[in-house]
């Protein structure tokens, strides 16, 4: 993770250089702000979505589990559309497209399950609450 600290400003920087040539400075910062209020916009929209996913379930009494995920997700997506460059706007782009979010979302609840703790009701060993870590 700290490698991604390092990685990512020099892979956006060379991706910002490469474009300024390509398409010419000006373009570049064009099209960096058209991707910037796109992306704004869609960030407010899914989050919206998404709002209403999570409050939906709980007023049903449901654990909104994929909602929060997909909240999360868009809540990263919006970071990400802070950092100026293209690599990082190209990810929180399919961040934001629901079909692309599902495939990370659950690539991210595998991840979860894997590390994930588990606090079973009534009492464990002590008279104190069981822990099952799996």
């Amino acid at each position: 993770m700290a490698l991604a600290f390092l990685v990512v400003p020099f892979v956006e920087l060379f991706v910002l250089i490469q474009t300024g040539r390509l398409i010419g400075v000006w373009w570049t910062i064009l099209v960096v702000l058209a991707i910037s209020v796109v992306g704004s916009w869609l960030v407010k929209r899914e989050g919206w979505a998404a709002w209403r996913r999570i409050t939906s379930r709980v007023q049903t009494g449901e654990v909104p589990g994929n909602e929060l995920v997909d909240g999360g997700l868009v809540l990263l997506a919006g970071a990400l559309l802070l950092t100026p460059g293209f690599a990082t706007d190209a990810f929180a782009l399919l961040l934001l497209f629901p079909p692309t979010r599902g495939a990370v979302r659950r690539i991210v609840l595998r991840r979860l399950a894997t590390k994930a703790t588990f606090i079973r009701q009534g009492p464990g060993e002590g008279g104190g609450p069981g822990v099952i870590d799996v």
